[in-house]
């Protein structure tokens, strides 16, 4: 059934391919304002001539002036539709793939719009025959964070059965506070950006927090997550019984890995899960790591999240019958900070290798950081995994080089002072977010 609802989708794919809506003098296209369908429904020369004005406008315009050709009215249904399609998803989402579909799966892309697109390119665009898993972490650092968002969510509308995307721990409202997209987002829509930012913030939430591909790939941000206490001691109530559930004091030798039924019944429509209370598990899949060595521990770096060794992947794996985790999460930068793995400079490394299979760290932003001077930047490629029959386990590798040049603009957010992302601020410490940013009111949150 999925297969003929995507077929129709994209059947007037080859024939919409390199439409324009005219050209200027110099020959470049010449944009106008992007509408709304009538119908609400998206079509393929839609979504395709969005990118091409986002593009157009990174490259034209002024970031104040996107409004002019993006008009807030439109992303205000967009980010609606948006909303109301993610928030029905579960915790884990499990993705089947026909034998003659492909699977492309993608890490962290950090606001850079252009290689996005060219990931695409390069990738093949979402089809009836090849759908795409985004491992989260859209926004912040890169200067389109904005930008990379509105257009994977319009592919996401598009083909819903064909498009995934996963949570990443910059899809909070603390994180886009400190590094780049709220002020990015206030940048470029003025008095209506406070509305904008409250949208997003609404779809951030709704975002999966896993995927199960194939039946045997385990796609998450950060990793794997903790078992949480299900039923209290006798007697015991209250205040105490909610720091016992919260795992703020346990201790390491008393954790247990968590289980893909405890993942589904979590708590997941949060702004800030949290390393404790009712989402600590959406915190540890969002911001745990992989650890050479073996066992679970708190991850005291981050100040969230645990640090799982490779005994932790092989019970994980022979627990739920998998062959192959995918995770992403932790950049040239965050490696860097961590010797004892490996370097992150060609868009993927193979962290654990287990008798039940192995475990990917897979990050999709070449060239990266985006503003650091040159003689600082880590000239990494980027990498994406392609999936494939008839053995959907066994990940093909694909690298690729930055897009240049890059538009010229400013960054949103203190990169020379802003600590790594490999010691994000100490949320652990501090309670998360617990209210909702619904999409349906304007109301502060």
């Amino acid at each position: 059934m999925d297969a003929r609802r995507v077929t129709r989708a994209v059947a007037q794919q080859e024939r919409e391919e390199g439409e324009r809506e005219g050209e200027g003098e110099d020959g470049e296209a010449v944009m106008s304002a992007v509408k709304w369908p009538e119908n609400g429904a998206l079509t393929l020369e839609w979504v395709r001539q969005l990118g091409r004005t986002l593009d157009y406008a990174s490259r034209h315009l002024l970031p104040a002036e996107l409004p002019t050709l993006l008009p807030v009215p439109v992303l205000d249904s967009l980010l609606l539709a948006a909303h109301k399609c993610l928030h029905r998803e579960p915790n884990c989402v499990e993705i089947p793939v026909d034998p003659s579909c492909k699977a492309v799966l993608v890490g962290d892309v950090h606001g850079q719009f252009h290689d996005v697109l060219n990931l695409l390119e390069i990738a093949g665009p979402p089809s009836a025959n090849r759908l795409f898993v985004f491992n989260g972490d859209y926004v912040d650092r890169g200067a389109w964070g904005f930008e990379t968002y509105i257009y994977l969510l319009s592919w996401k509308l598009l083909l819903p059965h064909r498009v995934f995307m996963l949570r990443g721990n910059h899809e909070t409202k603390f994180c886009t506070s400190a590094y780049g997209f709220e002020q990015e987002v206030m940048s470029k829509f003025g008095d209506r950006a406070k509305h904008l930012y409250r949208k997003c913030l609404g779809c951030f939430e709704g975002h999966p927090l896993a995927a199960r591909v194939a039946g045997c790939v385990y796609m998450a941000h950060g990793g794997l997550f903790r078992q949480v206490e299900k039923e209290p001691p006798k007697k015991q109530k209250g205040k105490s019984y909610r720091r016992l559930l919260s795992g703020r004091n346990q201790a390491d030798n008393t954790l247990k890995l968590g289980t893909l039924d405890d993942l589904q019944k979590a708590r997941r429509i949060v702004l800030d899960p949290s390393g404790f209370g009712q989402n600590v598990i959406p915190g540890d899949v969002l911001w745990s790591d992989p650890s050479p060595k073996n066992g679970l521990s708190h991850n005291d770096s981050r100040g969230i999240g645990l640090l799982f060794g490779p005994d932790c992947t092989q019970e994980f794996m022979e627990k739920h019958k998998l062959k192959l985790i995918v995770r992403s999460h932790e950049g040239p930068d965050a490696r860097e900070k961590r010797p004892e793995m490996q370097a992150m400079n060609k868009g993927y490394t193979v962290d654990h290798v287990v008798k039940a299979g192995k475990l990917i760290t897979l990050f999709s932003a070449p060239d990266y950081p985006q503003f650091q001077a040159s003689e600082d930047r880590y000239n990494n490629k980027g990498a994406y995994i392609v999936l494939e029959a008839p053995d959907f386990s066994e990940p093909h590798f694909f690298e690729f080089e930055a897009a240049h040049p890059r538009p010229k603009v400013s960054p949103y957010y203190d990169f020379v002072n802003s600590i790594d992302s490999d010691e994000e601020l100490d949320l652990g410490s501090g309670s998360g977010s617990e209210g909702s940013a619904g999409s349906g009111s304007d109301r502060e949150s």
